[in-house]
């Protein structure tokens, strides 16, 4: 067994170099915060990592070349999301980075900051403005105002703004201090951004100039311009973004498909506020890529799902533990598409449809995938871990994934959709009949299936009765009998035939009864034991009937077929006995 499942793992791992791996990396990072780019036009992609640090300080943006780290720069709050995008038609075609952090979007042109900018503030609640203007003119206390705040956050629509929810969670002897200085400044109600994707403006090239979507806390969902990064338009989802994938270009047509934190996913189209179509899921959705024409979505209780753009379920994949990450491996060059999917046990699954197509080991949990082309290598995989290691791998040229490798389960054949011929006038016509006339019809057939059951069970009673080639009601003992009487009387012949109607399997161990009335019949032998029955071969079994009585008068004699040691029949048949021309000499 060790020698099949090291050849099955070498087989996996021929396709991929080990190109990389340094294990004290440092990169602390999501697949949202990682991206490919030519940042200097020389036709070599670089690495660039939104690094979260301790999640608290050393927030960084740092770019790698090859191996080796090239440049960082300090970020001021924590990444939430980072693309690279083509922000004008001016040469060199150099595309810019923007990081998505708190309220904000740095973007940085040719690894240097370039312009900042700022989510539109939210409505302020007018009753909580107009508490805090009392606290500025003191009018009210500190507890009051606290009071009133608890209030107002209980019934009002619109929530209350960070200052106020910050002066709520103080202690009593802190209140004073913290409305002394912060009720002099205006109240701002402020969201934060969730996730961030690209949009191509009015071109599907690779090269075309890009619009920036952004997803936001509250439930928002914007289009940027690239260049002077004015809102375009604005959506609205039921609950706040968490993952979103954007396919089309924003002056023709596009879908937004938006992962929620309410467990559901929204797709977004063009001139539409609000979403177009609802995915509902069993469980929160961990995982979010498009492949294709389909959606597929990784969810909370181990299970990959493909869905169709309109929503419609196409096929669900049980996974064999968690899933972390989920990134997409794209080959155009040879026109390959699959999924990749990092998973709590230490391995990375690589999925076409619901096909399992490869599977490779990892040394630690991969939290981040990123699958293109990095320096001048096109099949280039690029994974960080739960440890902070960086891994690089480079797909063989030679390697090959085929559907036949997959998991067990159904055939390829049955997901391929039937040639349904188009519906002919006769089947309208049959159709419009049915509906019309339903009762009848119905009615119709159940007498045909009533009367049916009756044929069949008259049948079966003359068959009992007249015992005509009786068959064993034994699937473990296949056999068959049927009687032959030969004989005027008062003596009689009587000839069964048994058969063994298995395929390959012998029969033994079994014994013939016969049940008669005495009074009428007597027997040389009413007990005998049955040879091995042979299959397919034709067994004669012979004895004698003797008729006691003068009065003209027959019976029935039973055949009862057993197994020796055993008091339930394996096989029985009635014998109409023919009347006696004489009388049995004594």
């Amino acid at each position: 067994m060790s020698s099949v499942s090291q050849m099955k793992e070498n087989s996996e791992t021929s396709k991929w170099l080990d190109a990389h791996y340094d294990p004290v990396a440092n990169l602390y990072t999501f697949s949202s915060c990682i991206a490919l780019a030519d940042l200097h036009g020389d036709g070599e992609n670089k690495l660039v990592v939104g690094d979260l640090g301790t999640g608290s300080c050393n927030m960084k943006l740092k770019v790698y070349r090859g191996t080796g780290l090239m440049s960082e720069n300090t970020l001021l709050d924590l990444p939430t999301g980072l693309v690279s995008f083509l922000m004008d038609q001016h040469e060199p075609r150099t595309p810019a980075i923007a990081v998505a952090s708190g309220p904000f979007i740095y973007v940085y042109k040719n690894l240097r900051p370039y312009f900042k900018f700022t989510l539109p503030p939210l409505e302020v609640n007018a009753l909580e403005q107009d508490v805090w203007n009392q606290a500025r003119e003191d009018m009210i206390d500190p507890l009051s105002l606290k009071e009133m705040l608890e209030g107002i956050r209980d019934k009002a629509d619109v929530p209350l703004s960070v200052r106020s929810l910050r002066f709520l969670m103080l202690d009593p002897q802190d209140t004073e201090a913290f409305v002394n200085l912060h009720k002099a400044q205006p109240i701002r109600r402020q969201t934060v951004i969730t996730c961030i994707g690209t949009l191509k403006k009015n071109m599907a090239d690779e090269d075309a100039v890009s619009c920036l979507v952004i997803g936001t806390e509250s439930k928002d969902v914007y289009i940027l311009d690239p260049e002077a990064f004015t809102i375009l338009s604005k959506m609205s989802v039921p609950s706040a973004p968490t993952q979103m994938d954007v396919t089309g270009q924003f002056d023709v047509e596009f879908r937004i498909t938006v992962a929620c934190r309410n467990g559901n996913i929204y797709i977004l189209r063009r001139d539409s506020p609000k979403p177009k179509y609802c995915i509902e899921l069993s469980s929160h959705p961990v995982g979010l890529v498009r492949m294709g024409k389909s959606v597929v979505v990784g969810c909370a209780q181990e299970t990959l799902q493909g869905f169709t753009q309109k929503g419609k379920k196409l096929w669900t994949a049980c996974l064999p533990a968690p899933v972390t990450t989920m990134g997409v491996m794209d080959l155009p060059t040879r026109g390959f598409q699959a999924v990749l999917v990092g998973l709590a046990n230490c391995e990375v699954h690589l999925y076409r449809d619901k096909n399992l197509i490869s599977t490779i080991k990892t040394p630690d949990v991969v939290t981040s995938i990123c699958f293109g082309r990095y320096g001048r290598e096109d099949g280039t995989l690029i994974m960080t871990t739960k440890g902070g290691g960086l891994i690089v791998k480079i797909l063989k040229r030679t390697a090959v994934f085929d559907d036949r490798d997959s998991a067990p389960g159904p055939p390829l054949a049955q997901s391929i959709r039937l040639n349904i011929p188009k519906k002919t006038k006769l089947y309208v016509d049959q159709t419009m009949r049915e509906r019309e006339n339903a009762v009848a019809m119905h009615r119709a057939f159940q007498m045909d299936l009533s009367r049916l059951r009756l044929a069949a069970a008259r049948a079966y009673v003359k068959a009992l009765e007249s015992s005509l080639t009786p068959m064993s009601s034994s699937l473990s003992e296949p056999l068959k009998m049927n009687a032959v009487v030969q004989g005027l009387g008062p003596s009689f012949k009587l000839t069964l035939n048994i058969q063994n109607t298995a395929a390959c399997r012998p029969v033994m161990h079994l014994a013939i009864s016969f049940l008669y009335d005495e009074s009428l019949y007597s027997m040389r032998t009413a007990f005998f034991k049955i040879p091995l029955l042979v299959p397919g071969l034709n067994y004669p079994i012979d004895t004698f009937v003797e008729c006691l009585s003068d009065k003209g008068i027959s019976d029935i004699i039973k055949v009862f077929v057993l197994r020796e040691g055993k008091s339930a029949p394996l096989l029985t048949a009635h014998i109409n006995m023919p009347v006696s021309e004489g009388l049995a000499l004594n």
